[in-house]
């Protein structure tokens, strides 16, 4: 096992001091905002530029790649990161920090881009399983170090930001200067996200709903600790757990929806999303261990689900379509983050913060019901067909201002589940 892993050693260590930065700013960023005492409706604005910019790096990314290679778009990656976090520190300004998360959120997609691209790869059949459950694990304990970072300074003055700088410069160091071999160029991917809803609607609706509930989680989830009166010790806290309960509930979801049709499991996580958010708001206000441990079950759905709907589209899919399958749920899931905070924000502005639950009860609800409405539509053994095997997604950001972690979707330029058979397209 060890020896399988020098080939990633660098690559991994590169990615844990990444997520460490990226923990601290993803909590040091809400933190600083509110002390600044912009309102949520400003703090939403923000978070949208950071989605946006996530967004779009996934189509233009790979293009700078195919141009001067994976290391030196990585260089260039990182060190907007750490210009884009110092930025932040030296100008206070909710407009200009529009444009620095803009600059984040690009960044950060395209690193992630980088990352999974080169295991992808790299790995063989016999390690895959080994090295991306390492790679999970990894971006887990990265981001929630990183959030524990926060009460060791003040996010007030600068120190914080120089420090999150830091730590980004110096994750460049393991893969700026690593031996290994470099990935080869990714393949360019088509998007037609209407031919993938006509194929393929449930998942498609799934995906832009799972970005929507992330989207807002990860950039209002630090507003609302601190709205409701919990320390930054203890709002590190509610979001770790929030992200353990994710990490833990991939694989049995994973394994559930595999014997079974995916659907039914979209339709039982619906329904989980809907008692735990609801759950959540019955106990704000409450002891702050319950916090955590109902922010663990929203987590257990909150994240896996969009991991769950990729498997769906790609049950049917032709072999040489899983390129242009994961590139299609990508952009859809990131239009999902985009909008995500749109409406969040100017809700929790209007109702209080709580309400950010409020709406991931509607969310999850829609989720869950759209799920069943479409088997109703379909006989349940059509959904059982040609199934490819479900992957747990690591769990990392796709916004920033409240949690540093999200799902990761395949990147849309590679393979992102393998299957010996050649079904065709089914609607689902």
């Amino acid at each position: 096992m060890l020896a399988s892993l020098v080939p990633f050693l660098s690559l991994l260590i590169s990615t844990l001091l990444m997520m460490v930065a990226f923990g601290l700013q993803s909590y040091v960023v809400p933190v600083r905002a509110v002390a600044e005492g912009w309102s949520t409706q400003t703090i939403t604005w923000i978070a949208t530029g950071y989605t946006l910019g996530f967004t779009s790096s996934c189509i233009v990314t790979p293009k700078f790649i195919l141009a001067v290679g994976h290391v030196r778009v990585f260089v260039a990656l990182i060190t907007l990161l750490s210009i884009a976090i110092l930025l932040c520190s030296l100008m206070v300004d909710w407009r200009a920090w529009i444009v620095f998360r803009t600059i984040s959120g690009f960044a950060i997609a395209g690193s992630y881009l980088i990352i999974e691209s080169w295991l992808n790869e790299r790995v063989t059949n016999e390690n895959r399983a080994s090295v991306f459950s390492l790679y999970v694990m990894i971006t887990m304990v990265g981001s929630v170090a990183g959030q524990y970072l926060v009460p060791l300074g003040d996010p007030t003055n600068t120190s914080l930001f120089i420090l999150c700088a830091i730590i980004f410069s110096v994750s460049l160091l393991p893969t700026a200067l690593t031996s290994s071999p470099l990935p080869a160029p990714p393949t360019q991917a088509r998007f037609n996200v209407l031919k993938l809803y006509r194929r393929s609607p449930v998942a498609v609706v799934g995906a832009f709903l799972a970005g929507a509930l992330s989207g807002a989680w990860l950039n209002l989830g630090g507003v609302f600790t601190q709205r409701i009166g919990l320390s930054t010790a203890q709002g590190a806290t509610l979001l770790a757990a929030l992200l353990v309960g994710s990490t833990l509930a991939q694989i049995p979801i994973g394994r559930a929806s595999d014997r079974m049709d995916r659907r039914l499991v979209m339709v039982a996580c619906g329904l989980v999303g809907v008692a735990a958010s609801l759950a959540m708001i019955a106990v704000q206000g409450g002891s702050p261990t319950l916090l955590y441990f109902v922010a663990a079950l929203v987590g257990s759905v909150l994240f896996p689900i969009y991991a769950l709907n990729v498997a769906h589209a790609n049950d049917l899919a032709q072999p040489d379509e899983y390129v242009e399958v994961s590139s299609g749920m990508m952009i859809v899931y990131g239009m999902g983050t985009i909008s995500g905070p749109l409406v969040a924000g100017p809700v929790m502005e209007r109702f209080g913060p709580t309400a950010l639950f409020a709406v991931f009860t509607l969310y999850f609800a829609i989720y869950g019901g759209y799920a069943a409405w479409r088997i109703a539509r379909r006989d349940e053994a059509s959904g059982m067909v040609a199934k490819t095997d479900y992957q747990a997604m690591p769990v990392q950001p796709l916004g920033a201002e409240a949690s540093a972690a999200a799902l990761q979707g395949e990147s849309s330029d590679e393979q992102l589940i393998a299957d010996t058979t050649t079904p065709q397209w089914t609607k689902h």
